[in-house]
């Protein structure tokens, strides 16, 4: 067994983005299942129950997108872990086969995680498959939230989804979606405490430090 020494992987922009998101996420699960789905919760309309709870929504839904947004920036100057190559593996020969050997080890079919100072090559092909779905998620959040002023910047940015996809199937496809990042985000605890237990590397507790043990 090697040296081993503690790097600084993860840096501000992408721990503060990290933390920003899933505040938002949550926010916009419970506050999105309840527009779908309201319940009466005020004795009187004067409680403003459904305003309130859209206004968390939209709220939430603009700071996820900026905060999106800045990880997206942060992949074309940040440091080499978070560079946007890391999360194209699958394009080298070299990264197919980490790729395999990761996900031989993810369901136990091998004792020998591949040594990434980063983010492994699964992991890495899983988050651009999130993020894709993220901008999913607004695109289709904003176009519905523009139909109602059809007359405004936003309207012009998002609204050409409208006449493409009817309203209530963008509302199905949106809904759908968090379902998938709600499975996404168990899978993502689940497996960042797995490696965690086995590689001891501070994968959980390098989101909050940034900084991760490395055996050299």
């Amino acid at each position: 067994m090697g040296k081993v020494v503690i790097k600084y992987v993860w840096e501000i922009p992408v721990r503060v983005t990290h933390w920003i998101n899933v505040l938002c996420i949550i926010t916009l699960c419970f506050t999105g299942l309840y527009i779908g789905s309201p319940k009466t919760l005020a004795l009187n309309p004067s409680q403003y129950i459904m305003g309130w709870t859209r206004f968390l929504h939209f709220v939430a839904g603009y700071t996820f997108t900026v905060s999106v947004l800045a990880r997206i920036y942060w992949a074309f100057v940040g440091n080499e872990y978070s560079r946007w190559r890391v999360f194209i593996p699958w394009l080298t020969s070299e990264g197919r086969r980490r790729m395999w050997e990761v996900s031989r080890w993810y369901v136990f079919l091998s004792r020998r995680l591949p040594a990434d100072v980063g983010l492994n090559a699964m992991a890495a092909t899983i988050y651009l498959i999130v993020f894709l779905l993220y901008l999913f998620m607004i695109v289709t959040g904003f176009a519905l939230y523009v139909q109602y002023d059809p007359h405004s910047f936003m309207h012009a940015l998002f609204g050409w989804l409208l006449p493409i996809i009817p309203a209530q199937w963008l509302r199905l496809t949106h809904h759908l979606a968090m379902w998938l990042l709600i499975g996404f985000v168990i899978n993502h605890i689940y497996s960042a405490w797995l490696v965690d237990i086995r590689v001891k590397g501070g994968v959980i507790s390098g989101i909050f430090s940034g900084y991760k043990s490395v055996e050299e």
